[in-house]
């Protein structure tokens, strides 16, 4: 404020020179910097030994050494840990909590009593754990209706043109109460409906589009087949769902119909002579398969706080960027079957296309003839789809095992809520997996046991409508999970089969064949054998689909989804069906409830690997190797692109590709044959950018093994504390490599066109959802032949690449 008017703005100060207090100033100066130096080393020293290295820190009397973090000093050594997490989890405990889980309807944002029951069975357990609570935007379902019409009559004068429609067939949209599966005749059923559908009621014409991928809506367009204005049947698979719905709308059709084809079940069919659920392991014709219909390859998330946690008044914005504006039902096959024949003889067939359209088609013994139509106007569907729109409460339960470094974190998580009144599968299983997971470190803490970095347990609200609890989450801690994070591993569909399949970062790939290679795996065809044994040793690439999205492709945390999964020859999973319940799971998904102890013993050595160990189980080596192969695989994209006779696009000469513009797409121009040759000769770029990624990971993959061994050798005496000081500082500085890495790759402004997504290396496929695409800017840049938007990229990941070798 202004100074009060008397106030004088300049005093008068007289300086006096100093008096020397000390005659001896520069031995004083001396020993005051000796002393401080002294100090501060002991200080550095306590701290290290507290905070950096070990905790449960103490004087050993029989060979005078502290004790080590995983070695025989502390109260619970990293061996006896493993052991506890082998033998704590139990069949029978995984069942008990997997018929909790699935005796009532647990929808997203209805299962507070679940919410408070997790919470409480945690803290039971000995950790601590509260619930967090987000206001999210989402549909639930009014009433809907779906019906085949025909013209029965039309009725002219000089002053009208009226018709009359008949119901020719009209769909149940229900699931048939089986009196062996109490699940299936609950009162609190959930109906048949997809999340964030948009209300409409349309008629029209009705277009078989196969899976409804962009390529099968390419080769329509190319046939000819008239779509806008007309209705699309598309049978689950290939694709995200709501992906199916977002190419229709484009296309200006006017609803989507989406069923499950018993085709893509393999040789377990009533085809091929099984019967039926329940009486036998085939699908039950009536089961549907509900889900959302969001654009998950645009942004996960609440869609009215793209990037901010959805908290009360928070500013929302429009969904349109990432929701439907066309209404979309899913029905079973059984009530797919008239509105498919409707279609026999009109239009081309199946086999008029290509493979991908004539393949796991099932229902030809029906008397269905793939025929993609469009009906005739005498022949219409009316679908009518009513969805109410509300912000509501969610609730994610967290929980808390403080470690010693509070900069270095773990989170482990599972989602809660299900599309169903079951879930047995998905998403309870992993329920009942993290239960298993936690109990088992509740009996490590009350040994004494505390471990180095501080573990994070979420049970996720949310996850089906579009990764709503997890996202928000991640959006309101990226400061502190951009500091702290180290690895994020999540468990949705922890059992559905005998299979163990995982996807992960590269980073990480290290973490999964050590907890594989330690559990014994049920399947005993030769005895002795772990799930390692049992299992191809493929990891896939981070996609979507599940709460590792944020973490993996928004803060770059490295991440881990892990479950056992049904064969070709085991019995189907209905997935989102009412069908996915305890009685399925108890008789035909994993009956014993073996493989959920199973996978409660690799998620726990996971875990512990991360959380528990002095340096970071992570290998960069591996990162980078897998760079090179993603490098790999889009020079082969681009070579299928420009010429299916092209071998080697980083040996084309500047005449061969010009002489390509000949067997090339269209749109593969004189204009755009420079801007290919630079691109072309820009991918040295990034292999000569990995050559230096992958000599500094190796060196810090080598630093790292040495310190590693260094730490269980445990032999360094107490008294010689810098030696312990200096150990445990390049402990902590490889660690602190290892964990900036993944978020090396993050580019601020995000991938074209869905900005939320700032992981240049992995994202979900733009047009496939739950499948990974590596290096997106480049791969989508190479499908819309964008060539200079390609050398943008190539920029960008270069600087990434060389962010993250200079970073180690």
């Amino acid at each position: 404020m202004a100074p009060h008017e008397s106030t004088p703005l300049i005093t008068t100060v007289r300086v006096r020179a100093p008096r020397r207090r000390y005659s001896h100033n520069v031995l004083r100066r001396f020993c005051t910097v000796a002393l401080s130096s002294t100090l501060i080393w002991f200080l550095l020293a306590f701290v290290v030994s507290v905070l950096l290295w070990p905790h449960h820190g103490h004087y050993r009397h029989d060979d005078d050494r502290w004790s080590w973090p995983g070695c025989r000093g502390r109260k619970v050594s990293y061996e006896e840990l493993q052991r506890i997490l082998l033998d704590t989890p139990t069949p029978e405990k995984a069942e008990e909590w997997s018929k909790y889980y699935t005796s009532g309807a647990h929808l997203a944002g209805q299962n507070y009593s679940q919410a408070v029951w997790t919470k409480e069975k945690w803290e039971e357990f000995g950790i601590k754990s509260e619930i967090v609570s987000y206001d999210v935007y989402l549909n639930r379902p009014v009433d809907h209706r779906l019906a085949l019409l025909e013209k029965a009559s039309a009725k002219k004068d000089s002053n009208s043109d009226s018709s009359t429609w008949k119901v020719a067939f009209e769909a149940s949209l229900t699931e048939d109460v089986l009196e062996e599966d109490p699940t299936s005749g609950l009162d609190e059923s959930i109906p048949t409906f997809h999340g964030y559908s948009a209300s409409g009621n349309v008629t029209g014409s009705l277009v078989y589009v196969n899976y409804g991928t962009f390529q099968d809506y390419e080769d329509l367009i190319k046939a000819n087949v008239s779509l806008e204005g007309k209705v699309a049947i598309a049978r689950y698979g290939g694709i995200f769902r709501g992906l199916k719905v977002k190419r229709a709308q484009e296309l200006g059709m006017v609803g989507v119909i989406l069923y499950s084809d018993p085709g893509d079940d393999g040789e377990v069919t009533e085809e091929k002579g099984l019967e039926a659920y329940p009486k036998g392991p085939a699908r039950q014709p009536s089961s549907v398969q509900r889900g959302s219909a969001q654009f998950l390859s645009v942004a996960p998330g609440d869609p009215t706080t793209p990037g901010y946690p959805s908290k009360p008044g928070v500013p929302r914005q429009p969904v349109d960027h990432a929701t439907p504006s066309i209404p979309s039902v899913p029905i079973s096959y059984e009530d797919a079957l008239p509105f498919l024949k409707a279609l026999n003889g009109h239009g081309p067939k199946a086999e008029d296309f290509n493979k991908y359209w004539t393949r796991n088609t099932g229902l030809q013994y029906k008397g269905v003839h793939y025929n993609v139509g469009p009906t005739p106007d005498d022949v219409v569907v009316n679908l009518y789809n009513e969805q109410d729109y509300i912000t509501t409460p969610l609730w994610d339960v967290i929980g808390i095992i403080n470690g010693t470094i509070p900069d270095e974190v773990v989170v482990v998580g599972n989602h809660r809520d299900a599309w169903i009144a079951g879930g047995a599968g998905d998403p309870n299983s992993g329920s009942a997996v993290l239960n298993e997971v936690m109990r088992s470190f509740g009996e490590a803490l009350k040994l004494g046991w505390t471990p180095l970095r501080t573990i994070v347990f979420a049970s996720w609200d949310g996850e089906e409508y579009a990764l709503l609890g997890s996202t928000e989450w991640v959006e309101e801690y990226l400061p502190w999970l951009d500091k702290a994070n180290v690895a994020y591993l999540n468990v949705d569909v922890g059992v559905r089969g005998p299979h163990f399949s995982a996807s992960a970062a590269p980073l990480l790939h290290n973490v999964i064949y050590a907890a594989t290679a330690a559990v014994p795996s049920p399947n005993q065809t030769v005895p002795g054998q772990s799930v390692f044994d049992t299992w191809n040793g493929h990891i896939s690439t981070m996609g979507s689909g599940s709460d590792f999205t944020a973490f993996q492709d928004y803060a770059g945390v490295p991440s881990i989804d892990v479950g056992f999964h049904a064969g070709s020859d085991d019995a189907v999973y209905h997935y989102h069906s009412n069908y996915d319940s305890f009685y399925w799971m108890q008789k035909y998904g994993d009956p014993g409830f073996v493989y959920h102890r199973v996978m409660a013993q690799v998620f726990g050595l996971m875990t512990a690997q991360l959380a528990d160990v002095p340096v970071i189980s992570f290998r960069a080596g591996d990162y980078a190797r897998d760079l090179k192969g993603y490098v790999r695989k889009v020079e082969d994209k681009l070579e299928a692109a420009l010429s299916p006779t092209v071998m080697d696009v980083s040996a084309l000469s500047e005449e061969a590709i010009v002489e390509l513009r000949a067997s090339t797409s269209s749109s593969i121009t004189s204009d755009s044959s420079s801007d290919i040759i630079a691109f072309v000769q820009s991918l040295k770029r990034l292999h000569k950018a990995l050559e230096e990624l992958t000599e500094s990971a190796t060196r810090l993959d080598e630093k790292a093994g040495d310190l590693e061994r260094r730490a269980e050798e445990d032999n360094i005496p107490w008294w010689k504390w810098p030696s312990r000081l200096h150990l445990a500082l390049q402990i902590r500085k490889v660690n602190t490599k290892y964990k900036y890495m993944e978020r090396a790759f993050l580019y601020a402004k995000g991938l074209d066109g869905r900005s939320w997504f700032k992981h240049v290396v992995f994202a979900p496929g733009l047009w496939t959802g739950y499948a990974g695409a590596v290096f997106p800017g480049l791969t989508e840049s190479i499908d819309s032949h964008d060539w200079a938007n390609a050398m943008k990229w190539v920029g960008i990941i270069e600087e990434c690449i060389l962010k993250a070798a200079h970073g180690l």
